[in-house]
């Protein structure tokens, strides 16, 4: 009952008008700025979260992007190494057949060599024959025109052959 008692309406009304003029104040310079950076921070925040969405599926694209080009680079990879394989596979057969038609050309030219030594050995063969033939053959002769009676037997015999064929 106290409070009754020392209630002014005059302190009253000057603190009315005084929250009043505080409240218009306060609307008038700081309502404004206030919601301003509020919206303002709103604002921030949701163009934050969207870029971090935004963020996300760019992550997302990237890392998609990524096994794309990873499956991509295997698949080359494959291929190449496929292509090696062939490479090598061909390369070692066109050696060989190259070995073998080298081997055939060396065995034909070394089967031509040793029939032409074996024909040359021959016909030394012959020759040695032959000059050992007409060394015994002038050894007789000499030995056989040695007398006249043989010699004129030989031309004779010699003569009766020739008159034979």
């Amino acid at each position: 009952m106290n409070l009754l008692n020392d209630f002014s309406p005059g302190l009253f009304i000057m603190q009315a008008i005084i929250l009043l003029v505080l409240i218009v104040l306060m609307r008038k310079f700081a309502w404004k700025p206030i919601l301003d950076s509020l919206n303002s921070r709103e604002e921030g925040i949701k163009d934050a979260l969207d870029a971090a969405e935004n963020a996300k599926k760019e992550l997302q694209n990237l890392n998609a992007d990524n096994e794309r080009i990873l499956n991509e680079a295997r698949a080359e990879r494959d291929g190449m190494l496929k292509e090696a394989r062939e490479m090598k596979a061909t390369m070692i057969a066109d050696a060989k057949a190259e070995a073998e038609a080298e081997a055939d050309k060396v065995i034909k030219q070394a089967q031509v060599a040793i029939i032409a030594e074996k024909k040359a050995a021959i016909a030394d063969l012959k020759n040695q024959v032959a000059g050992i033939s007409v060394e015994i053959a002038e050894k007789v002769v000499k030995t056989e025109l040695a007398d006249k009676d043989k010699q004129l037997a030989l031309v004779s015999s010699l003569l009766e052959e020739v008159t034979l064929n």
